[in-house]
């Protein structure tokens, strides 16, 4: 696996905005489909085991959240990313992309393969943060230095529904080093945003999805708050149900964090341009320290703030200021959750070996039967759903 690519994205973090010090890869999205379903899906955790080999752990899910070894768990694989959409299993080394099948009882078995990284311009680059839109339909991936020595692009590849082959499609023709995050698509899946704060500057990004899944930098440039001393520096987004986005904002003087991270929200109009309401007052605060992933649940009404600090809930209302939901969930340093289609909440601690399971609703929060969930340094967790 090409481990250069995980320590560029760091030493870009590193020397943002003061609240970001997480690898960007922390934040690889599981997937952007919105099923319906209440049938118990299955869990999928990366891991590199004692001898330095990846494999892929697997459990079946229950309505109570527990979660179950799925038989043959862990399986020797490649890739240390993940995602799924409602069919598949994906994952890259960061110079493939891999896909799986997922039998009835979750045991996976791959399919295909694709070198990503010969479509990138330097074999120091390649493939991380696998995403898909909302349908499942196209399969994205944040490309590293996709072009133009340090500048990244968004690479698209079609997952044949049938046999699960992977094609490249192409990737997008803009390119910049501020792009490190994935994506996350509004409702009408023809918009994506990400935001990042490079150099400890202000960057929010967004592209327009084509029918066939090509992507284009819409070159949009949003208002930000005002900050009470020196700017907001913002780094990822989350989208809810409808045309609304979760940006977490970090005031930032001169690359020095002068305050702690804020939420803010901002609306996606017709053209995909960003507006919003939010102020230094209006926006809450976050206790999770240097923020990790963010993740909203499947309902729309809820968000997940990981963190060096643990995890920490918060009430989405659309256009309107997000509200505090809980405290700390856990102080173990979090670095990457995902939602299922059931109201639960994974939550990856790597440095502790665990993974969390959370029962949520909008009114109540409980851990799960049996987690944590002891874990060989877990890497990343991708929910597959069943319909």
């Amino acid at each position: 696996m090409s481990r250069n690519i995980s320590v560029f994205s760091l030493v870009l973090l590193t020397v943002c905005a003061s609240t970001v010090l997480a690898s960007a890869q922390a934040t690889s999205s599981t997937t952007e489909i919105r099923s319906n379903s209440t049938t118990p899906g299955f869990v999928y955790v990366t891991s590199v085991n004692n001898n330095n080999t990846e494999e892929i752990y697997a459990y079946s899910e229950s309505g109570d959240g527990a979660l179950t070894p799925v038989a043959g768990s862990p399986f020797a694989a490649n890739g240390y990313y993940l995602a799924t959409n409602s069919k598949w299993l994906v994952s890259t080394d960061t110079v493939n992309i891999y896909s799986f099948s997922v039998a009835e009882s979750g045991a996976i078995t791959q399919v295909s393969s694709i070198n990503a990284q010969q479509y990138n311009e330097y074999d120091t680059g390649g493939p991380v943060s696998l995403f898909f839109d909302r349908t499942g339909a196209t399969l994205y991936d944040e490309d590293i230095y996709g072009n133009q020595g340090a500048n990244n692009t968004y690479q698209f590849f079609d997952l044949n529904q049938s046999t699960g082959a992977l094609s490249f499609l192409g990737a997008t023709t803009s390119y910049s080093a501020a792009w490190i995050t994935p994506l996350s698509f509004i409702a009408n899946n023809e918009y994506a945003y990400g935001a990042s704060p490079l150099y400890g500057g202000q960057y929010i990004y967004g592209f327009s999805r084509a029918s066939n899944g090509t992507l284009t930098d819409l070159n949009i440039n949003p208002s930000y708050p005002k900050a009470s001393d020196g700017a907001y520096a913002p780094y990822l987004a989350a989208a809810d149900t409808a045309n609304h986005l979760a940006i977490t904002l970090t005031p930032d003087n001169d690359m020095t964090q002068t305050g702690p991270t804020q939420i803010g929200v901002y609306t996606a109009g017709s053209s995909g341009n960003l507006t919003t309401n939010s102020t230094s007052s209006n926006m809450p605060t976050v206790a999770v320290v240097n923020v990790n992933d963010l993740k909203m649940s499947a309902s729309g009404k809820v968000l997940a703030v990981a963190g060096s600090a643990g995890l920490q809930l918060f009430h989405f209302n659309g256009a309107n200021p997000v509200t505090r939901f809980t405290g700390l969930l856990t102080t173990d340093a979090v670095n990457q959750v995902a939602w299922d289609n059931m109201n639960h909440l994974y939550a990856v601690a790597s440095a502790a070996g665990k993974l969390y399971v959370f029962m949520v609703t909008t009114t109540s929060v409980k851990q799960a039967p049996g987690s944590p969930y002891a874990i060989t340094s877990p890497g990343y967790v991708a929910v597959f759903p069943t319909n």
